[in-house]
């Protein structure tokens, strides 16, 4: 008698282990769910005419956003010949960019919120400006 009580004591503790695991796991699931319904983002489009980039195969976009990757954020090419792409960014903040044509020319966008003197070469970034949320 004294061997199957213990024997089922022993079950009921490692059901009872096993459901304190589930539920530290449910615990963690939710806290990360919670996370990513608070996290905000603004979805920017960026649009270069294609007068910029006549006769290009390829733009993509580069900047802060994407750690200043050439290749990262390919553009989608429009019937109308421009380039377009949406990103979402983080809002509050200010992000430098530019075009890369074909991977061998620099464009500055041409209705940037404003310009600033880049760190490399002589040129100046394109910048957008993303509003903080309300």
């Amino acid at each position: 008698m004294k061997m199957k009580q213990f024997a089922l004591l022993g079950i009921n503790c490692w059901v009872n282990y096993i459901k304190q695991i589930i539920e530290n796991k449910n615990k963690n699931k939710k806290t990360e769910e919670k996370f990513l319904e608070t996290k905000k983002v603004r979805s920017i489009t960026f649009r270069l005419p294609k007068v910029a980039a006549t006769d290009s195969k390829n733009v993509c976009i580069v900047g802060d956003f994407n750690n200043w990757n050439t290749h990262a954020n390919p553009m989608k090419k429009l019937k109308d010949g421009d380039y377009s792409i949406k990103l979402d960014l983080e809002p509050g903040r200010e992000y430098q960019f530019r075009y890369l044509i074909d991977q061998l020319k620099w464009e500055n966008d041409r209705s940037a919120d404003k310009y600033v003197r880049s760190d490399y070469g002589d040129c100046d970034n394109s910048v957008v400006i993303v509003d903080a949320l309300d």
